[in-house]
């Protein structure tokens, strides 16, 4: 297995993630946080930007899928990689939210 190829996916894992939140917030109206906002990753962005944002995570997050020649069903190496980058993502963005937003992480 090529390990570009397995960072390409890990990566792609990330920015869909990453997409997530801002296309759902974005689309449903509501102010999220965005690396936009003032400051950084702590203030709320609009609705606007954030479905713009999140329309921009996921093109890189389909890029870098096309860099690594996509995915098949039998690709379990593949999957894993981009399975750890969405998560690892996730719990990054978890504790990241629930700080900014008053959660629990």
């Amino acid at each position: 297995m090529d390990p570009m190829r397995l960072l390409w996916l890990f990566l792609a894992g990330v920015f869909l993630a990453n997409a997530v939140p801002h296309w759902v917030a974005g689309i449903g109206g509501r102010r999220f946080q965005s690396p936009f906002a003032r400051p950084p990753g702590v203030g709320e962005s609009s609705p606007i930007v954030n479905v713009l944002w999140g329309g921009v995570n996921l093109a890189i997050g389909w890029a870098l899928l096309r860099l690594a020649d996509g995915l098949g069903l039998d690709d379990s190496a593949g999957f894993i990689a981009l399975w750890l980058g969405a998560v690892l993502a996730g719990l990054g963005l978890a504790w990241h939210f629930a700080r900014v937003r008053g959660g629990n992480a």
